[in-house]
């Protein structure tokens, strides 16, 4: 079977769609140009704020003219990531996707479910012509995953909506009222590259075969992160003569850190010690971790020595300051059961051509708390000689449990499903933080269907939670106020 043969075909067809168009963070440029030609061809009131952002107007259906317009919102763009293995070009190329049973997944990349089935579902309103429904506002955000430039650059006053449905959560027994906010931390110095020494021994460290996953919603699941695996290597290595060439670890700074890769060198007379001690820690790690990562790869395989390696100096501040540097939950909610409140993920780092850099992601549900865990990595980097910079910051979303709309999703879906929907705040970025700074008085909550692994290969979007979430949109806006 056809994706675009699944149940709702409308939704799955217009994802299929836009699976076809690429639509990486900051290169939304097709997307944009393809969801404003949709709106136009179905003759809609549509356009692009001066930021990039699609706005598509649909009137109600008859009977409903009366009702609140309802604003509906999703974000274009898509995390790439792909297995080391997998040739793919995500500029040219669209997404690959098959049926495996319950669940559509992609080839060897990232499905782009996230948020490609909010905006196929909104597409499927868009060009309805019997679901019932009060005037609808379409609203397609760009650069949600690399920084949300799209929610902060819409300005005050170009919505019309009183209620905001955010369809970008991924359980879909939930409805969303609140979200962590987070802030990017990079720490970035330059090191003396050296000659290597004559008759060092080469060897190049692979991590691979983690889980990775969304460093927000996954970041619970003690996962492992390849940058703090590949770190303890090395840790193991400073008493023998080590020296590295070159380390790359990570890429998004939402996305768990799946592979990590570094090339040194080793003394020659080292070299026993070195390779026991390397097996040893191996073999511990893979322990430590057997449950959640049963498919964690640990390599160590001779290559040409390196021409030019790092300082001693730099080498060692290096691999103390990400020793020290917190990854993982920092604190758990005091308020909220089982909601993290604040987290980091040490999302990349690159050690190349004299020159190091170390990007985390930091995330809390609380201001005060984000920015103490960003002076905390700050204060460990920067003793180990690193400039350290703030950006991208983004507030989180306060819940609102009195929220009309929140009664209305609740009620609707007790009704349809026969128990009551889980209300939670989750540890991800959800832009409706930040769209209330423009829209304060708009009434907002957030789900969706059900999706796992999302910012990995592994993602994948049940069929079956696909089909409710469909049939609980519409019975939203069926009964909005």
């Amino acid at each position: 079977m056809n994706i675009d043969q699944l149940e709702p075909k409308s939704v799955w067809r217009n994802f299929a769609n836009l699976n076809a168009v690429p639509r990486a963070s900051k290169k939304e440029e097709q997307v944009i140009a393809f969801m404003i030609d949709f709106g136009k061809q179905l003759g809609l009131e549509t356009f692009s704020d001066e930021i990039g952002n699609v706005i598509i107007r649909k009137p109600a259906t008859l009977g409903f003219e009366n009702r609140k317009m309802v604003t509906l919102q999703s974000h274009l763009d898509m995390v790439h990531q792909k297995n080391t293995d997998t040739q793919f070009n995500f500029e040219t190329q669209g997404i690959e996707m098959f049926i495996d049973q319950e669940w559509v997944k992609a080839k060897g990349t990232t499905l782009g479910a996230d948020n490609g089935m909010g905006v196929a579902a909104i597409m499927a309103l868009l060009e309805s012509n019997t679901i019932e429904h009060p005037a609808l506002e379409a609203l397609f955000t760009i650069d949600e995953e690399t920084g949300m430039t799209g929610a902060f650059g819409l300005k005050g006053g170009v919505l019309k909506g009183e209620i905001l449905l955010n369809l970008d959560t991924e359980e879909d027994d939930e409805i969303d009222i609140g979200c962590a906010g987070g802030i990017d931390v990079t720490a970035t110095r330059n090191y003396n590259q050296k000659s290597s020494v004559h008759g060092d021994i080469g060897y190049q460290i692979s991590v691979k075969g983690l889980k990775g996953g969304h460093s927000g919603m996954d970041i619970v699941k003690g996962l492992g992160n390849a940058n703090k695996i590949m770190n303890r290597l090395l840790y193991v290595g400073l008493p023998y003569n080590m020296r590295i060439a070159y380390l790359e670890g990570g890429s998004l700074r939402n996305a768990i850190p799946r592979e990590s890769t570094c090339i040194l060198n080793i003394g020659k007379k080292s070299v026993g010690d070195f390779t026991a001690k390397f097996n040893e820690i191996s073999k511990a790690i893979k322990n430590e971790l057997l449950a959640q990562e049963p498919e964690l790869e640990i390599s160590l395989a001779e290559v040409k020595p390196a021409k030019m390696v790092m300082g001693l100096g730099a080498q060692g501040k290096l691999i103390k300051a990400l020793y020290g540097a917190t990854n993982g939950v920092y604190a758990m909610s005091a308020t909220i059961e089982g909601l993290v409140e604040t987290s980091n993920n040490i999302a990349k780092v690159m050690v190349k051509d004299g020159e190091i850099l170390v990007g985390c992601l930091t995330r809390s549900s609380v201001d005060s708390a984000k920015l103490d865990l960003a002076n905390s990595l700050r204060s460990v980097f920067e003793l180990a000689g690193f400039e350290v910079a703030y950006s991208g910051s983004y507030p989180g979303w306060n819940p609102n449990p009195n929220s009309r709309i929140l009664a209305i999703a609740k009620e609707t879906y007790t009704n349809l499903f026969q128990h009551e929907p889980r209300v939670v705040a989750c540890h991800a970025g959800l832009e409706c933080g930040i769209l209330g700074q423009n829209y304060p008085e708009i009434d907002m909550i957030s789900f969706g269907p059900t999706i796992l692994g999302a910012h990995s290969p592994d993602e994948r979007v049940h069929i079956g939670s696909v089909q409710k979430f469909w049939k609980f949109l519409q019975e939203i806006l069926r009964r909005t106020p």
